[in-house]
Order: structure tokens, then C-alpha cells, then sequence
């Protein structure tokens, strides 16, 4: 029945755009969209994206393997296409998966990659086209869209096809401002469903809580949660914060005045806002120092301190280690009063200095 489904020409691009306006119908229904803070360069710039992704980077990207594979292996040409429906699926849908968290998790932890992907974390709310929200060089490099060249070449065409319907049915739906799974937490006979679920596939609120702000917000584990389609890699490889809320706040914690093309065409067109990852010349600099500092804290308070020694407000977090693999490291304190944070980043106890930078 499904085989035979997907013998239908585009039928995955009909599901695809019909996953898309369902979603924005009800989000239209539902009052988001009215209610939306979005600018005209962020709809110029998802739309475009989408439009972009879907009639010229994959076009490129499948001409591109199928010349170099016709050149170099043309005998494998179609080689897959006698493989049982189920077994290829479920490898094409599992390797495709895995290289999107890896990709996605060295956009968070590598300077470059960063940049190309800020955009997706710079919209400061959800919604169901900020899944396409990244810089177009992000999406030729990205190694999932190759893979998915290579087993359209091997004749693995249905298998591609559902496996684009779904995905887009997961992620724009764990991207959206409907929330799917909130009634789920509500109600405590539903919440069984709900843990079963959230450890097979990304929910809402595991990758709402990727978009938020800081992880000052209980809800909020931006330095996590890389998953695309499935949350098994994240809990395979120890990045997993399970979450039964959603930030209070999305987007950077460094805001940027940046037009829509440097965030879309970086690095080919630069930001005039100085203070932007994208702007001509923008280096981060270390702002460690061989003392400690002494901050006053309130008892129970939580803080961020800075891990990567970039920040522009030592020894708190500005949100500098995007783009390393430093992550904040959140505390509080048993008592108000003055306390001496380590800032030289190398204490045994941190966040707390223990006089580590006399000996350097």
C-alpha cells in the first residue's frame, strides 16, 4: 500500500507542501501568526529559504552525485533497488538522522558552521518556517542532503520520498507554536504516552527548549537537544535535557541589528551592526585575567558563569561560547554576600576560584 503510494510523481513534494500549509492554518486559526512579532526580513528570509532549498540547493546537490557518480561507479547505478522496502528505509532513515545531529551539534560546537546556522537561533519565536530559517551555504554543505543524492543514485527513490514526508511532519511540527504535546503533561493519564514518545521522537518541548534563550530558564538547553527526527542520538551521546515546559524566552543572548541578507548570504555579505558574529573583521577575544572576581550573589539566585572565557561580562555568560564546544555552567549560592568567582577558567572548583591562577 505505502510502496505503491509512492510510485505517485512528487507525491513527497504534495505531502510536503500539504504538512506546511496545514500547519500554518492552524497557526493562523490558533492566533499566532496575527499575534507575531516576525519582521519582513524574517519572512523573506524563511520563505526564500524554503524556496530555495527545495528548487535549488537539492536540484544541484543530486545533479552533482549523480555526474560524479555516473563518471566513477556507474555500475552501481539503481544497485539498491532489489533491497526489501523495510530494511532500506529503516538504514536511510537512521544514517540520514545520525549525520544531521552531528552536523547540527559541530554548527553549535565549530566557529564557522556557527555563523551559518545563527540564523535558525537568532528568531526570537517558534514557528513552523524557522525549520527552513538557516544561511543558504548551510544547507550545501549539509551531509544529509548528499546522502540523500547518493540514495536516489543507488534507486532508492520510495524510501527517500517517505522519508521526507515524515521527517517534515516531525520537525516542522517539534518547530511549531501549537505545541502538540503540551495536553500530554497536563494530564497525568497521558503522560506515560508522552515519555514513551519524547525518547523515540523530537517533541516540542525537547527542541523548543534548544531555541531557548539561556539556560537560566529551567525550560532552556540551547548547548543540547541536537536531534532532527529522532532523540535517540542525543541520549546516545549524553546531549538529552527531557523537558514538560517551554522557555520563556527564544532567540540569542546577544541581540544584533542585522539585515536579512547577512544572516541569509553570510559569508558573502557582511553585517554593518560591529557587534555581529557577521560583520567584516568580528573576532572574539579572550577576556580571561589571572584573578579572581569578586561578585555580590543572592542565596537561591541562579547565574550563568562563563566557561569559554569570551564573555563581555565576566565572570557571567553573554552567550560568546556559541560556536565552541563551552557550554555555561549554571549555580547558585547557600548564602548572600560577596563571592570570588574564578576568571581565569582553570579552578578545580569552578565556578568558584581557588587561587589556581597564582600558579600560572
Amino acid at each position: 500500500m505505502i510502496e505503491e503510494l509512492l510510485t505517485i510523481k512528487n507525491i513527497d513534494v504534495y505531502f510536503v507542501v500539504g504538512i506546511i500549509l496545514l500547519f500554518g492554518i492552524l497557526e493562523s486559526i490558533s492566533g499566532f501568526l496575527k499575534n507575531s512579532n516576525r519582521k519582513k526580513g524574517d519572512w523573506i528570509q524563511e520563505i526564500l529559504s524554503f524556496l530555495v532549498l527545495g528548487n535549488l540547493v537539492k536540484p544541484i546537490i543530486i545533479l552533482l552525485m549523480f555526474g560524479f557518480c555516473d563518471f566513477f561507479f556507474p555500475q552501481y547505478r539503481l544497485a539498491l533497488a532489489s533491497i526489501p522496502f523495510i530494511g532500506l528505509f529503516a538504514a536511510y532513515i537512521l544514517i540520514d538522522d545520525v549525520l544531521q545531529y552531528w552536523y547540527h551539534r559541530s554548527a553549535h560546537e565549530t566557529p564557522f558552521l556557527w555563523k551559518l546556522h545563527r540564523p535558525h537561533h537568532q528568531a526570537e519565536e517558534m514557528g513552523f518556517f524557522v525549520s527552513y530559517r538557516n544561511a543558504l551555504l548551510y544547507y550545501l554543505l549539509m551531509p544529509n542532503i548528499w546522502w540523500v543524492a547518493l540514495i536516489l543514485f543507488l534507486g532508492g527513490g520510495k524510501v527517500v520520498a517517505l522519508g521526507l514526508i515524515l521527517k517534515q511532519l516531525i520537525i516542522i511540527g517539534s518547530h511549531s507554536r501549537l505545541k502538540w504535546d503540551k495536553p500530554f503533561y497536563q494530564y497525568a493519564a497521558l503522560r506515560p504516552i508522552i515519555k514513551i514518545l519524547e525518547r523515540i521522537i523530537i517533541t516540542p518541548a525537547f527542541h523548543h527548549s534548544h531555541h531557548g534563550t539561556s539556560r537560566l530558564d529551567t525550560a532552556s538547553e540551547p548547548n543540547g537537544n541536537f536531534g532532527n527526527m529522532f532523540s535517540l542520538w542525543d541520549q546516545l551521546f549524553g546531549t538529552a535535557t527531557f523537558q514538560n515546559s517551554y522557555p520563556k524566552e527564544y532567540g540569542l543572548q546577544q541581540k544584533t541589528n542585522d539585515p536579512w541578507t547577512a544572516s541569509y548570504f553570510y559569508p558573502f555579505v557582511k553585517s554593518p551592526d560591529l557587534n555581529s558574529e557577521w560583520s567584516a573583521g568580528f573576532k572574539k577575544t579572550d577576556t580571561t585575567t589571572l584573578e579572581a572576581l569578586s561578585v555580590p550573589l543572592t542565596k537561591g539566585e541562579a547565574y550563568l558563569w562563563c566557561a569559554c572565557g569570551m564573555s563581555k561580562n565576566q565572570p557571567f555568560c553573554d552567550g560568546s561560547h556559541h560556536g565552541t564546544k563551552y557550554k555555561p555552567q549554571k549555580f547558585t549560592v547557600k548564602r548572600t554576600g560577596t563571592t570570588r568567582l574564578c576568571n581565569c577558567k582553570k579552578s578545580n572548583g569552578t565556578p568558584f576560584c581557588d587561587d589556581t591562577h597564582l600558579s600560572l
